[in-house]
């Protein structure tokens, strides 16, 4: 799995590999260790040089506790690396999920350059020299980050440098990420008609028109309004014919329940919807990315709701839910989406717990899609339209595994209703 979508030449070679299992308090904790020999590699986008082949040691300790997953300690390194004793390790906080490993002594002169190259490419500008430094330093601390979620990625997706790669991971949370959500799926809101009908082997709401162009939040973390007026735009096309864009920041500026760029509900922003009596549309109501005073007016709104539903968790279900009754609004872990550049993600359920979703998108399709090298097998993937967009990936979207209830994506799935 290690080595799925990687070309030959690339791929890694697993050396010895041992592990445990012990019970700790009402779970059990896995403790593995493997060792894996990394060809050299020679993409400076994903890779720290120098980039000599390398063997690596790696360090996972997993408490498994009523069923759910936590990863309490994530370490890989050179083979001479000294590790932590097992007997010494405490289990009473729940660590980062990719240790942060120091800098090397010498910056090669190759990642300057790097950095160079995204400081032009994302126009970056920054306030004095102490600023650009510091930046630098994050941006290749960030690139160790990229190299090793690649490396334990199990799906065709790339990471690399990003317009995100010089924020850190606190900064890229707090940001542009939604803490509220991994409190309250699917709360408020009635479960759905079943749709008993076997779904079709792909579906893409793309090509029948029910879908606005991918969007932008900004430095705002308002994902939860994106992914509810995507929704309400899918279903008004479907039930009126015609597609709308719709107002994020009237969701923004008059939810009273939701904290605009702090986070907000996919079901508070429904009740706000049907409370105010309608959506604007994005040219009568355009996004600012900020909180300001509301302004909506019931006499410029195009689009109303009757209702909110939650979907089934189950995805064969979700997924024919979706091709009978359009796009839907679900929510994710978004680990690795900092350094997302395109093909279909597939983390380590560990690494992407779905008790920990903290992103809000919008679900528009799913098949099998090959978005790699070449040669490079096909994979079930979900198509994601989210609020970051990925200008390497088709469409700017995110494509996420499908089939194994990948970073939570079947856990907080919800839809308006439309009558």
């Amino acid at each position: 799995m290690y080595n799925r979508g990687r070309a030959a030449g690339t791929r890694a070679a697993l050396g010895a590999v041992r592990g445990r299992v012990r019970r700790a308090g009402r779970g059990s904790l896995y403790s593995l260790k493997a060792t894996l020999v990394e060809p050299p590699c020679n993409d400076p986008t994903v890779c720290q040089l120098p980039v000599s082949k390398k063997t690596l040691l790696c360090s996972f300790e997993v408490l498994d506790e009523l069923g759910k997953h936590m990863l309490l300690r994530r370490d890989c390194g050179p083979v001479d690396t000294k590790t932590t004793d097992d007997r010494n390790e405490t289990f009473s906080s729940f660590l980062p999920l990719l240790n942060k490993d120091p800098l090397p002594q010498d910056f090669s002169v190759k990642m300057a350059s790097i950095f160079k190259d995204f400081v032009t490419t994302y126009n970056r500008t920054y306030d004095s020299q102490e600023e650009a430094s510091w930046r630098m330093s994050v941006f290749a601390n960030n690139m160790v980050r990229a190299q090793k979620i690649q490396a334990l990625d199990r799906g065709t997706a790339r990471y690399g440098v990003t317009k995100f790669s010089d924020l850190t991971e606190e900064e890229f949370r707090t940001i542009y990420l939604n803490p509220l959500l991994k409190d309250a799926p699917g709360r408020n809101m009635r479960p759905a008609q079943p749709v008993t009908d076997v779904p079709p082997p792909q579906w893409d709401w793309r090509n029948k028109g029910a879908v606005t162009n991918v969007k932008d939040q900004g430095m705002c973390g308002s994902c939860w309004a994106f992914s509810v007026t995507g929704n309400v735009e899918g279903q008004w096309f479907l039930k009126r014919g015609t597609l709308l864009s719709l107002s994020e920041q009237e969701l923004l500026d008059c939810d009273k329940t939701d904290k605009a760029c702090l986070g907000g509900l996919p079901s508070n922003a429904y009740s706000a919807i049907r409370t105010l009596g309608g959506l604007e549309t994005e040219d009568d109501y355009s996004y600012r990315g900020r909180l300001q005073t509301c302004s909506f007016s019931a006499e410029k709104a195009k689009v109303y709701i009757n209702d909110s539903v939650e979907l089934s968790k189950n995805e064969q279900k979700l997924a024919a839910w979706l091709a009978k009754n359009g796009p839907v609004s679900i929510a994710i872990n978004a680990f690795g989406m900092q350094f997302y550049r395109h093909g279909i993600s597939h983390p380590l359920r560990p690494l992407c717990s779905p008790w920990l979703i903290d992103h809000a998108v919008l679900l528009v399709g799913y098949g099998n899609r090959e978005f790699c090298l070449p040669l490079c097998p096909s994979s079930p993937g979900h198509s994601i339209s989210g609020s970051l967009s990925y200008p390497l990936s088709p469409a700017g979207y995110y494509y996420l595994h499908r089939g194994s209830g990948a970073c939570g994506v079947n856990i907080m799935a919800s839809s308006a209703v439309i009558n």
